[in-house]
């Protein structure tokens, strides 16, 4: 048996090694002139979507590297390291530099974004010399995304809260195709580089908007607003009527008060709102206004904003969003619930000579912009502890830790993570033993997700036949095959269109399968079993596994490159041994929860939780929801107490054995007898001995001498 699996192995291998060389002989046939060599894994990867590249300083023929001066960061990849980090600052800055350490350029995992950075030319490699239009010693300002260019940081020296933006030194590598300006004197690098953010968006608006009268903008801050309120006047003059709103938590620096007066000097209206309540927004804005707006930009990436948007438009008006990240499908969704004919476009498509329209535009407010950021400056408040008084607000306001209750430190860094995570749209890896709860996080996520009001399936991938896999994954036409249904039917995926679909035990898939499954979540669409035509779907996919997929990966028994597609995140769930304080807040949930059910009323004593929190629980939540379940019902007194519980374990403690067990062969190919049998040894006489407390009584309990009790515990070194 070992020898087959020893040659399925060196046959997967091989065909492994083949398929990379393959694709790397493919690869290289293009010209690498935007930065194809520099890819590290996964292998067959370009740089925008690989896990991690390389930022040695040395450069080729076709690369320029640039001394770093001032990186600014797109508005929700700025805000995620800010809220992860609590919005203390040194946290802030440990994160990033890890971010760049990991994988060689700066490449947020959670929102899949980064920005854009500036600096000055300092080596020029030979090709890149003579196409390039540049020259050594010139200020640039890269238009390229850092998640497609290595980077390396030696320190950040300043944060600026208001334009999102780090003061830096360190050094970038530019390719040939690498899109890049210089920037004239007189206008300021700050607020450029806000702008340049929002390039192509704003020339789309100058093209879009002249066939309008009233317009809205839902600013994520004041600057890009006002950037766009340039664009529409560049293109209509003072011939329209425009609106701003901004949300009251993301204003920046600067008074409510202050920030109205600066609008007033653009727009003819300005509201200061809470954007996550859009109907109250919404009110408040129609209250005031004459009519609805031909044109709305909704620039803002908070969950409500989307519904504000179609609110305030009219039917047949034009709806533009600034990026993915701020609901576009929700508000299609909704405007189809309101009746309402909109029409809605998503912007941020890179577009050529754009920089030359966005300097334009900025030279003729850049006397306005001057003296926004100087104000910007002198009105510098404690961003830091404002920001975290909003943020707790926020979350108080919307309740967003749900049912999940824990008592830990731990686990209480551990759900503000995956709240967090649960606001950006990408792949999840759950990790931890059997029971700890990671259904319960899927959970988490889900119903603080954009996705929660569309379909959550959650599949077991190891009850999933091999030969039927395929089509319960993809679903299959009418009459495909022998035995398939009249009507045809839905895969998982296709089930799962718009919201999550959740692989557990992710790992048991065969590699065929997780080849078809790559594919799919690389092209976002499939073709049903006998289908001819594909299938477009939009999911976001969360795994679990008891064993860690990256062991997996190494033993050959799990794709590399499907892996680095799932690993955007890696939750890991610490099991109950590790997080002891959530056990009597648990047990006492479990008790109430049951009680109830049972029409009963019964009490844990103290000697009772002493007993729960003490033991180990190998089978964790899972198997102390079922102690208390099985407590419930067995003890007829009022208050159950430690001799209860004691009872209960007791009944347990062979199929405790036999969990450990089953745990320690996961995996393996071979066992080893007499390790297998000196570890259950150990826990039987350390549970004797922890119960009793004396080794007389624990060889009593085991049948045993005493003397022989006491050469096993010598022997074991208990």
């Amino acid at each position: 048996m070992y020898n087959k699996h020893k040659v399925k192995r060196q046959k997967y291998v091989a065909a492994k090694k083949q398929t990379i060389e393959t694709e790397e002989k493919h690869m290289a046939k293009l010209k690498d002139t935007f930065g194809l060599s520099r890819v590290i894994e996964p292998k067959a990867s370009v740089p925008v979507t690989a896990w991690k590249i390389d930022n040695n300083r040395e450069i080729k023929p076709e690369e320029c590297r640039v001394s770093l001066k001032l990186i600014h960061l797109e508005r929700d990849c700025f805000q995620q390291f800010c809220r992860d980090s609590g919005f203390d600052e040194a946290k802030i800055i440990a994160k990033i530099l890890d971010v760049i350490n990991r994988r060689g350029k700066l490449h947020n995992p959670f929102t899949n974004t980064a920005g854009q950075f500036s600096g000055i030319i300092e080596e020029m490699g030979s090709k890149y010399a003579k196409r390039s239009p540049y020259k050594v010693g010139d200020e640039i300002v890269s238009l390229t995304t850092m998640t497609a260019i290595p980077l390396h940081i030696d320190k950040i020296h300043k944060i600026d809260y208001n334009f999102d933006e780090l003061i830096v030194t360190g050094y970038g590598i530019l390719f040939m195709d690498s899109p890049l300006t210089t920037i004239p004197p007189g206008i300021q690098l700050d607020y450029t580089m806000v702008a340049f953010d929002e390039a192509a968006n704003l020339k789309a608006i100058y093209d879009a908007c002249r066939g309008g009268k009233r317009f809205l903008i839902i600013g994520k801050d004041l600057i890009t607003s006002i950037a766009y309120v340039s664009s529409i006047k560049k293109a209509l003059g003072d011939n329209c009527y425009i609106t701003v709103i901004l949300d009251e938590d993301e204003i920046g620096t600067l008074p409510p008060k202050l920030v109205k007066e600066e609008l007033a000097h653009w727009v003819n209206s300005s509201y200061i709102l809470n954007v996550t309540q859009p109907i109250n927004a919404a009110e408040t804005v129609l209250i005031e206004e004459e009519d609805l707006y031909d044109l709305t930009i909704n620039c803002e990436d908070l969950l409500g904003s989307e519904v504000l948007s179609v609110i305030l438009t009219r039917r047949k008006g034009q709806l533009y969003f600034t990026s993915l990240m701020n609901s576009y499908t929700q508000s299609n969704l909704f405007s189809e619930s309101m009746n309402k004919e909109l029409e809605t476009h998503l912007l941020g498509q890179f577009v050529e000579g754009v920089e030359t329209f966005t300097i334009e535009l900025l030279i003729s407010i850049s006397q306005d912009l001057d003296r926004l950021s100087k104000l910007y400056q002198s009105q510098a408040l404690a961003f830091g502890q404002a920001k975290k008084k909003a943020i707790s607000l926020n979350m108080e306001k919307t309740g967003k830790a749900d049912d999940f209750v824990f008592g830990s430190p731990t686990t209480e860094a551990l759900v503000n993570d995956v709240l967090n995570i649960a606001d950006y749209d990408c792949n999840v890896i759950l990790q931890g033993e059997t029971g700890v709860g990671k259904e319960k996080i899927l959970e988490l996520i889900y119903k603080n997700s954009v996705r929660k009001i569309k379909p959550c399936v959650k599949i077991n991938c190891a009850t999933i036949q091999e030969n039927l896999a395929e089509s319960e994954f993809f679903g299959y036409e009418a009459g495909s095959f022998t035995g398939a249904q009249t009507t045809g039917k839905k895969g998982y995926f296709e089930l799962a269109n718009g919201g999550i679909l959740f692989l557990d035990e992710v790992g048991a898939l065969s590699l065929n399968l997780q080849s078809k499954l790559l594919r799919v979540l690389q092209e976002n669409q499939f073709y049903k079993v006998g289908g001819t035509a594909p299938i477009d779907i939009n999911v976001r996919v969360i795994c679990a596994n008891n064993i860690p997929l990256r062991l997996l990966v190494e033993q050959g028994k799990f794709r590399e490159d499907l892996y680095y597609r799932l690993n955007i995140c890696t939750i890991t769930i610490p099991p109950l041994r590790d997080r002891r304080e959530d056990i009597a807040v648990l047990a006492t949930t479990f008790l109430e929860n049951y009680c109830k059910r049972y029409g009963t009323d019964k009490e844990l004593d103290p000697t009772a939780l002493t007993r729960l929190v003490g033991y180990d629980w190998p089978g964790n939540v899972r198997e102390l929801e079922n102690l208390i379940h099985r407590t419930v019902i067995g003890v007829k007194g009022h208050i159950i107490t430690g001799g209860d519980i004691e009872s209960v374990l007791n009944e347990s403690i062979y199929e405790d054995l036999v969990i450990n067990l089953k745990r320690s062969m996961r995996g393996t190919t071979s066992l080893d007898f007499n390790k297998i049998i000196e570890q259950q040894e150990i826990q039987l006489i350390e549970y004797a001995l922890k119960k009793f407390g004396s080794t007389r009584k624990a060889a009593e309990f085991l049948n045993m001498t005493q003397p022989q009790l006491m050469r096993k515990k010598q022997k074991y070194h208990i």
